[in-house]
């Protein structure tokens, strides 16, 4: 009867030593995942910045208005301003003041 009890510390022993190294892996494991998610987060919002400057850029700049007595736009925005006075939006002063101010 001796001999099985040195076999079962050593068994013991061996047992605890998995659980350790097994606690010890699944720790690892799982500091390495929370830096992982941590990591793919920040290269998410770092790409999503990236992409937005990219669409920035490539917008067509805005629009600037045409100079006073430039034919055709002149005639199609005072279509636009008659469309508005006739519909109420504008009322016959302000059609009026908007008039004089797009034919200078």
């Amino acid at each position: 009867m001796g001999l099985l009890r040195p076999r079962r510390g050593v068994v013991g022993m061996a047992a605890r030593t998995a659980v350790v190294a097994g606690t010890a892996t699944a720790v690892s494991g799982r500091v390495q995942r929370r830096q992982e998610e941590k990591y793919a987060s920040q290269d998410q919002a770092a790409y999503e910045q990236q992409m937005a400057a990219q669409q920035q850029a490539a917008a067509p700049p805005p629009q600037q208005a045409a100079p006073a007595g430039s034919g055709d736009d002149m005639v199609a925005q005072l279509e636009q301003l008659s469309q508005l006075h006739n519909s109420g939006v504008l009322d016959d002063e302000q059609f009026e003041a908007a008039k004089a101010k797009l034919l200078g």
